[in-house]
């Protein structure tokens, strides 16, 4: 006999599609997160680029690290996002939940996309790295522009298989870490959401873009905001999204 009370079934991954305009509401909402507690969010901006470029700079395995751990601090910033949405208090611990709550799967998203970035990085010297290493070696008779050619494949295809790496991976944190999915479920799941909301994503990675530019002209200080205002975007366009968040 069923005993009560009834567990909850697991979520799904089931995602909806949402008009392109929701882009800018989502940027409106990371930007009222940030304004809600701004010296705390540089505090803890500053101290996760501290902490990513500190692990950069150790030798071999320093950048391994980095991409291993991203996931996990990725959904830190999750938390960050739903504690400031809540009006709690923010603190620097917070950026460390992912290494207390599904840190196995959330490492797992660290692997996945490290063997993304080597199939990316193979594909793309297959295709078009053998005229560019042509064109630089010593007394080369191959045309320039055969390996500006070759340079601009190698951008292209790299910008192009990178693309559907980024949508695998946009929502996979906050799915793994909020929603209990595993590793593989997470990233099929937001590939999923981000196929269906293509216009609002191109809306959205545009409108980014821009802000990147002037966010980096006064010595790059602009990040400094912009970054945590991207955080609650992410967070706004998972909460926006998924329909069992």
């Amino acid at each position: 006999m069923q005993t009560f009370p009834i567990p909850a079934p697991a979520f799904d991954g089931k995602s909806r599609s949402v008009a392109a305009a929701n882009a800018f509401e989502w940027l409106k909402q990371g930007w009222s997160l940030f304004v809600g507690n701004p010296g705390m969010w540089i505090l803890l901006t500053v101290i996760l680029i501290a902490l990513t470029l500190g692990l950069t700079i150790i030798p071999l395995i320093g950048a391994l690290a980095v991409n291993l751990i991203a996931p996990v601090l990725a959904a830190g910033l999750m938390r960050v996002c739903q504690r400031a949405e809540n009006g709690e208090a923010l603190d620097f611990a917070d950026l460390l939940t992912g290494f207390r709550h599904n840190t196995n799967h959330l490492i797992m998203l660290g692997v996945f996309f490290l063997v993304g970035m080597l199939l990316i990085f193979v594909v793309v010297t297959v295709l078009a790295g053998g005229s560019v290493a042509s064109a630089l070696m010593p007394g080369s008779q191959v045309d320039i522009g055969l390996a500006l050619g070759g340079l601009l494949l190698a951008l292209f295809l790299s910008s192009a298989l990178m693309l559907p790496l980024t949508m695998a991976f946009w929502f996979a944190p906050a799915l793994v870490f909020f929603n209990n999915m595993t590793a593989a479920d997470a990233l099929r799941a937001s590939f999923g959401a981000c196929l269906k909301n293509i216009p609002s994503f191109l809306v959205y990675g545009l409108i980014v873009m821009v802000m990147l530019f002037f966010a980096a002209l006064p010595a790059g200080l602009g990040l400094l905001v912009l970054l945590p205002v991207i955080a609650g975007s992410a967070y706004a366009s998972y909460r926006d999204i998924f329909v069992a968040n």
